[in-house]
């Protein structure tokens, strides 16, 4: 006997699947930054490595001596950097020349106190700093306003999809999942291009002002 009427009335009986909406969204938060980050330092040249090392110690015992002056607190300054580099003088047809050392001693610098940003950079530089650069600025936490990001990617991602359903004449019935791209938060750089310029007038250095984005792919089903 066959079976093909059996089959027919399995495929007629099978549930019809539902389809679905496929939607992005973003969402976007403006904060203020209340922390900064920047490395400073010193680079010494002398004939010897112990000379390099002792002036490079002076130098750098005067600089966070002013750091933490202005108020930074040890535990929010690191070394980045330590090195001892020779230097030759290299001429015209003759073998290089040994004629010293450079010592490179840089830290990193977390300021919590944005107000004191300012007082930091200066302290350092008249304290003998000799390089001055990387400095950035975030949220200490961010997830409150990531959270509010995310909250209105979500709701932008279903609107987009409620005109798309109503278009087509069809409903919404829940959410079959949602794939966040993750929160990206956008700091405005200031560029200390001439980093001795401003030891006299004092530094202004302003953080500005940004968001954290949150982009998510969200599928709706279709009732």
């Amino acid at each position: 006997m066959s079976d093909a009427p059996q089959h027919e009335a399995t495929h007629r009986d099978a549930p019809r699947r539902s389809g679905t909406i496929v939607t992005t969204g973003t969402g976007r938060v403006a904060v203020e930054p209340d922390t900064a980050e920047l490395r400073l330092g010193v680079a010494i040249g002398r004939p010897t490595v112990a000379e390099a090392r002792a002036a490079a110690a002076e130098a750098m015992t005067a600089i966070l001596g002013a750091v933490t002056g202005a108020g930074v607190e040890r535990r929010d300054v690191r070394t980045t950097t330590l090195s001892v580099q020779p230097r030759f003088d290299y001429r015209d047809g003759k073998p290089p020349t040994l004629t010293g050392y450079d010592l490179a001693n840089l830290v990193g610098v977390t300021v919590r106190d944005l107000g004191r940003l300012g007082d930091v950079i200066d302290g350092a530089l008249a304290a003998g700093a000799t390089s001055l650069d990387g400095l950035t600025f975030r949220v200490e936490d961010p997830r409150s306003a990531e959270r509010e990001a995310r909250t209105a990617a979500v709701a932008e991602a279903r609107e987009r999809a409620d005109v798309l359903a109503a278009a087509a004449d069809v409903t919404i019935a829940g959410v079959h999942d949602i794939v966040e791209a993750g929160a990206a938060p956008f700091w405005p750089q200031p560029k200390l291009a001439r980093a001795m310029l401003a030891v006299d007038a004092g530094t202004p250095v302003e953080g500005g002002a940004t968001e954290i984005a949150v982009t998510v792919t969200v599928t709706f089903r279709l009732a």
